[in-house]
């Protein structure tokens, strides 16, 4: 081989190299602050998203904030204290729904929090007004609703469909509905940084169960981004392993049911689109035993090579 062919050789796997590096960034960072969905107080449903390279955490679902952030401390994923993640790390949040093991966290540290902006569809923050910041259960933190509104957060009505920008970071996000025991309402929210995307949904029951096609209308939605290679992953909850009957599954999934919502997506998005791609199993319901049992059958029904994803509180992922 000639010294030119050489130095095109070189230079076209030094080229390759940096494509693929560049292919493979990490568009997001994760710290989940809570992960499971019962009876752990310590431990609810909480994750926090940025985008890569940056501390503008956007907190989505608010069960456990305070302890996550100190199991986050521990783990040395965060090298100030927890008054400073609080107050500066997180610049808002999206509330999915308003169940207490998802905004107690956000509802019990408001005194100590910094002035942000609070995110939910109209239902979710009627209920957040009405039950929670009423100055009844809770001081009125917000800058609307009943009692005397104290102005520390900002109360942002979302409209599904329509994109928001989340202030104070470079993020916006997109609202879907979802049926949680019907008629009940709960939230997806599609996060945007750039040209790439995370899709967090909060608690989910199945299309068939709810008798509802917000999953369908939510996977039409998103699979042009999966075929693009632009959505980076699904946080999703599975509460029940397989043996918990329908009439006692109260809005969520089951990993039968989480395989043929996701079969539905891949069908939408193309033939092995969904093959290595990231999802992140959110909502697992003690016993120990019962978590168990749904990542073993979860393993067995993973017939499309997905990257099944089990956050731990307090250890940082990339997306």
């Amino acid at each position: 081989m000639s010294i030119f062919n050489r130095l095109l050789l070189c230079l076209f796997l030094v080229s390759f190299t940096a494509f693929s590096q560049k292919a493979q960034k990490s568009a997001f960072e994760v710290v989940p602050l809570g992960i499971k969905g019962g009876i752990d107080e310590k431990n609810l449903s909480a994750y926090l998203l940025a985008p890569a390279n940056t501390k503008d955490y956007v907190c989505l679902d608010a069960g456990t904030v305070n302890a996550g952030i100190e199991k986050a401390i521990e783990n040395k994923i965060f090298k100030v204290s927890t008054s400073e993640v609080l107050r500066k790390y997180i610049k808002g949040y999206l509330i999915s729904h308003a169940h207490l093991d998802h905004v107690s966290g956000l509802i019990i540290n408001s005194p100590a929090d910094s002035s942000k902006t609070v995110y939910a569809t109209h239902k979710c923050m009627e209920m957040m007004e009405n039950h929670y910041f009423n100055d009844q259960t809770w001081a009125n933190f917000g800058d609307k609703g009943v009692g005397f509104p104290l102005k520390k957060y900002h109360f942002q009505t979302l409209q599904t469909g329509e994109e928001t920008p989340i202030t104070n970071t470079s993020m916006t996000v997109k609202a879907f509905p979802l049926s949680h025991v019907n008629p009940f309402e709960s939230t997806a929210f599609l996060v945007k940084s750039n040209d790439d995307y995370a899709l967090y949904l909060g608690d989910t029951g199945p299309d068939t169960v709810e008798k509802s096609e917000n999953l369908k209308s939510l996977w039409t939605a998103v699979a042009p981004l999966i075929k693009n290679k632009q959505l980076k992953g699904i946080f999703i909850e599975v509460s029940f392993p397989n043996e918990q009957p329908d009439q006692f599954l109260f809005g969520h999934l089951t990993p039968k049911y989480l395989m043929q919502e996701l079969h539905i997506l891949e069908d939408l998005a193309g033939k092995d689109a969904l093959k290595g791609f990231k999802i992140i199993v959110t909502h697992l319901k003690p016993p120990t035993k019962n978590i168990t049992k749904i990542k073993e059958q979860l393993k067995a029904q993973n017939d499309l090579g997905l990257k099944l994803i089990y956050p731990e509180q307090g250890k940082r992922f990339e997306l």
